[in-house]
C-alpha cells in the first residue's frame, strides 16, 4: 500500500477535503471535427498533433518539519496560518507501508483533547475493531468508521491521559484482525520518537 491518503485525515475533518479525478481523454467515435481541430482553453483551434499543455496544480500538502519519526504535515489554505497535523507512515518489518497514523488537537470544549485518523489495509475484520497499546500498558479498543478503496479508517478521540501515555512511551502497538484469518492478530508498530515535540506544534481543528 502506497502513501494512502496523506491529505484526507485532517482535511476531511476540517471540511476542506480534496479528491483526485480521472478524466477520459478518448474522443467519441465519429467526432472528426474534434479530432481535426482540438480547441485550446481560449476556444481557438490548436495545431493538429501538438500538445498545448495544461496547468499543473500545486500539491496542497507539504512537510513543514520532522520530529523524530513524526512529520508535521501542513495544508495550504487561505488562512493566516496553514493547518498542520502530525503524521507517521507505518511499515511492517520488511519496510513496506501498511498503515497511516494522523493526529491533531481538538478545541478545549471537546470531550477529547486530540483526534486521530488511522488507516489500515482492506481485508481487516471490522467487527474486531482496532486496539492500541503503548509499551506494556493496557490496550484500548476502537471501532472502524468506514472503508474505501485504499483502506479502512478508524476516527479516534484521545483523552489527556492517552496523550500523556504517548508522550512518555517508546512505541505504540496497533492490533488488527485479518478477515481471512480471524484467529490471528496483526500488530503494527508506531514509533513515539518525536511525539511530544510534534504534538506541541500541531494545529487545533476548528469546531
Amino acid at each position: 500500500m502506497s502513501r494512502l491518503l496523506t491529505i484526507l485525515p485532517l482535511v476531511a475533518l476540517l471540511a476542506a477535503g480534496g479528491a483526485a479525478f480521472a478524466q477520459d481523454t478518448d474522443t467519441p467515435a465519429g467526432d472528426t471535427a474534434a479530432e481535426a481541430e482540438p480547441a485550446t482553453e481560449e476556444g481557438t483551434a490548436a495545431e493538429p498533433g501538438l500538445d498545448m499543455g495544461q496547468e499543473v496544480r500545486e500539491d496542497p500538502s507539504y512537510i513543514k518539519e520532522t520530529y523524530g519519526d513524526w512529520q508535521l504535515q501542513c495544508f495550504r489554505s487561505e488562512a493566516d496560518e496553514d493547518p498542520c497535523q502530525m503524521y507517521q507512515l507505518l511499515r511492517e518489518e520488511a519496510g513496506n507501508p501498511v498503515a497511516e497514523f494522523s493526529l491533531f488537537k481538538l478545541p478545549d470544549d471537546s470531550e477529547a483533547v486530540a483526534g486521530a485518523t488511522i488507516v489500515v489495509p482492506l481485508g481487516t475484520l471490522l467487527p474486531q475493531g482496532l486496539r492500541i497499546t503503548v509499551d506494556e500498558g493496557a490496550a484500548k479498543a476502537y471501532n472502524f468508521s468506514f472503508c474505501s478503496m485504499v483502506g479502512c479508517f478508524a476516527r479516534i478521540g484521545f483523552t489527556q491521559e492517552d496523550i500523556d501515555g504517548f508522550k512518555s512511551g517508546g512505541e505504540a502497538f496497533l492490533t488488527i484482525v485479518p478477515a481471512q484469518a480471524p484467529d490471528q492478530r496483526v500488530v503494527i508498530k508506531a514509533s513515539l520518537d518525536g511525539f511530544t515535540k510534534a504534538y506541541e506544534n500541531v494545529s487545533v481543528a476548528p469546531n
